[in-house]
């Protein structure tokens, strides 16, 4: 069974995490088959291995780790990896996977350029 996380980076301040909330509704709304869960590198809950082990517990056998962060910063190139690697070995059984920063896609940055374009 496939399954999504969406990883950010976390915040102090509660009304940070108000988006990826939003961002989470929409996937489950748009992919009901797909079980969708967010992580947080550092400040909120849950963390990626806390992510990861809730889907492996509702039978997730194949997680994408979608790092939703603008570039490839000190922590996607440093902390980043080590977490994966980390939730790796603790479940070997799994297949996990990472696509680029959200940042990095063509399609995220035309979107960017549109939503600026509908503000003129």
């Amino acid at each position: 069974m496939k399954a999504l996380i969406l990883f950010g980076h976390g915040a102090r301040d509660a009304r940070w995490r108000e988006p990826f909330d939003r961002l989470h509704s929409l996937w489950k709304a748009q992919h009901p088959d797909v079980m969708v869960e967010l992580a947080f590198l550092e400040l909120m809950e849950p963390s990626l291995e806390e992510a990861v082990t809730s889907l492996a517990g509702l039978g997730a056998d194949q997680i994408t780790v979608v790092p939703v962060f603008f570039g490839q910063g000190g922590h996607l190139r440093n902390d980043y990896p080590v977490l994966l690697e980390q939730c790796k070995a603790k479940f070997p059984q799994l297949e996990l996977n990472t696509t680029s920063a959200v940042g990095e896609s063509l399609a995220v940055l035309q979107a960017i350029v549109d939503f600026g374009a509908s503000s003129l």
